[in-house]
């Protein structure tokens, strides 16, 4: 596949994800939340889960605004992190916020992302780092923050 067309793909699945997102709503009776908010460019992700006695994510939802990254970068997550045990959807969010700072993985590893690798690709430019990052970002103290014994 050309770069060309290879870009257009990713191009469209970020706008699908934008247009429709998944997981677009508030987890009722949410164990873990978190609400962060990029000040560059004001994009807001509250993000809500539910963690059952294994510690494994039994709903995720996400509510917001913001630019198309980081709404579809948020919809994205969800779909990854359902149904993924908080040691699992740490080591996944690992691998993304990794390569958000240059540090690569492999084929299989970036698998774990689903459609989130094609905002791999968006890390070549600095500016939407944070925008693709933030949701990554609310999961990771969201669930850091629970394993610590807060909710």
């Amino acid at each position: 596949m050309s770069l060309d067309k290879l870009n257009k793909l990713y191009r469209a699945v970020i706008l699908e994800h934008a247009a429709n997102p998944h997981h677009h709503y508030a987890v009722p009776n949410a164990t873990n939340k978190k609400t962060l908010h990029n000040t560059t460019c004001g994009d807001t992700i509250n993000l809500s889960l539910h963690l059952d006695a294994d510690n494994k994510i039994t709903d995720i939802g996400f509510t917001g605004q913001g630019c198309t990254i980081s709404q579809a970068s948020a919809s994205m997550l969800t779909d990854v992190m359902m149904g993924k045990t908080t040691e699992e959807a740490l080591a996944i969010a690992k691998i993304f916020s990794d390569e958000a700072i240059g540090e690569k993985h492999s084929r299989d590893e970036l698998k774990k992302l689903g459609d989130a690798q094609v905002l791999t690709q968006i890390m070549e430019f600095p500016a939407r780092i944070k925008c693709a990052t933030l949701a990554w970002w609310a999961l990771q103290e969201a669930l850091l923050k629970n394993a610590k014994g807060d909710k």
